[in-house]
């Protein structure tokens, strides 16, 4: 007897077949051909890495290095050096190198700028920007405070986002405090290494980790910044348009480490200690499936413009440095930074 000359079994075969349709296949994620400029910095191979894994993290599949334009900067042993090392290291991972920034472009949909050096970063933003591909731009976003102010005049003419962070900023402690664990934040305390390199405004080569750090807690309003600075340490004290007070201390000696201290309407809480690149790398994805940058032009420029009010306040002899005159000088300086195509 087959199983169809049996009722029961009939009955039950056909009430399987009525109920019964095949899963829906999941939406396939469109895949991003993403590119990197730079392999001088180990940030390369790690977000490569993530990216690139048999099997990435949810909120990383469907991104994948696919090309990789290596650049480094001679004057800089740090960064030179690193290059061949890195750069095989990403060919293992099955990443093309290619032999310029315009080959990097017509192979990818979004790019990487990740050159430790931050000073070629608005002459190698431009044609990304003009390629209209979103870009992230890995810290310092640029070598002053007049070429970021161009980037972002640059990235608005083309119509293309781009944005610039730490690493820090995602720091999951940091995250709570600015997202109200500890109600509205009145002060903090941020530190980090602050090695510093002669070619850079003294914060943007290291220091950046623990001002991005004050920033993502503190928010935007910083008024002004007065600087003290030995040997082995910077203090850098800014003043907000609340009354707020938050400080940078930079590490140049003794035990360092990331974190410091909040002090809000709720309560104090500890920053707690960095956890690693992947928290940013699926907030650049994000970005790159979305357009939307998670961290405003405005909050970048008053941080980069805070480090550049410090520098200024060293020269003055720790005078306090209000930022919006930094950060007007910078305005007028990045007019002449930009081909007249290229401007507004």
């Amino acid at each position: 007897m087959n199983r169809h000359s049996c009722p029961v079994a009939a009955a039950v075969l056909l009430l399987f077949s009525a109920s019964w349709s095949p899963a829906a296949e999941p939406e396939a994620v469109p895949v991003l051909r993403a590119g990197i400029i730079g392999l001088d910095t180990s940030h390369a191979v790690a977000f490569t890495r993530l990216l690139n894994a048999e099997k990435p993290q949810e909120a990383l599949v469907g991104c994948r290095i696919v090309a990789a334009y290596p650049k480094g900067s001679p004057d800089i042993p740090s960064s030179v050096s690193r290059v061949p090392k890195y750069t095989e290291e990403m060919q293992q991972l099955g990443v093309e190198i290619v032999d310029s920034i315009d080959a990097l472009i017509q192979r990818v949909d979004v790019v990487l700028l990740e050159t430790n050096d931050g000073r070629p970063h608005l002459e190698q933003a431009l044609p990304v920007l003009k390629a209209r591909k979103p870009m992230f731009i890995d810290k310092p976003i640029a070598g002053s405070l007049a070429d970021a102010v161009a980037i972002f005049e640059a990235a608005r003419k083309y119509e293309t986002p781009v944005w610039s962070s730490s690493s820090l900023r995602y720091t999951e402690g940091a995250q709570a405090i600015r997202n109200g664990s500890i109600g509205d934040v009145l002060g903090c305390d941020a530190y980090s290494p602050c090695s510093l390199e002669s070619t850079h405004p003294d914060l943007y080569w290291y220091g950046i980790h623990g001002v991005e750090t004050l920033f993502t807690v503190m928010g935007t309003g910083c008024e002004a910044a007065v600087r003290v600075q030995s040997p082995d340490t910077d203090i850098v004290v800014g003043r907000w348009n609340n009354g707020r007070l938050g400080t940078f201390r930079g590490i140049r000696s003794g035990k360092s480490g990331y974190g410091g201290t909040a002090f809000g309407t709720g309560g104090i809480q500890q920053i707690g200690p960095y956890g690693g690149y992947g928290p940013l790398v699926v907030e650049i994805v994000k970005f790159f499936r979305t357009g939307q940058p998670p961290v405003s032009e405005q909050e970048t420029l008053e941080i980069y413009a805070f480090m550049s009010a410090a520098d200024e306040s060293k020269l003055a002899g720790g005078a306090e440095i209000k930022l919006v005159d930094v950060l007007a000088k910078a305005r007028e300086e990045a007019r002449g930074k930009l081909p007249k195509d290229d401007q507004r």
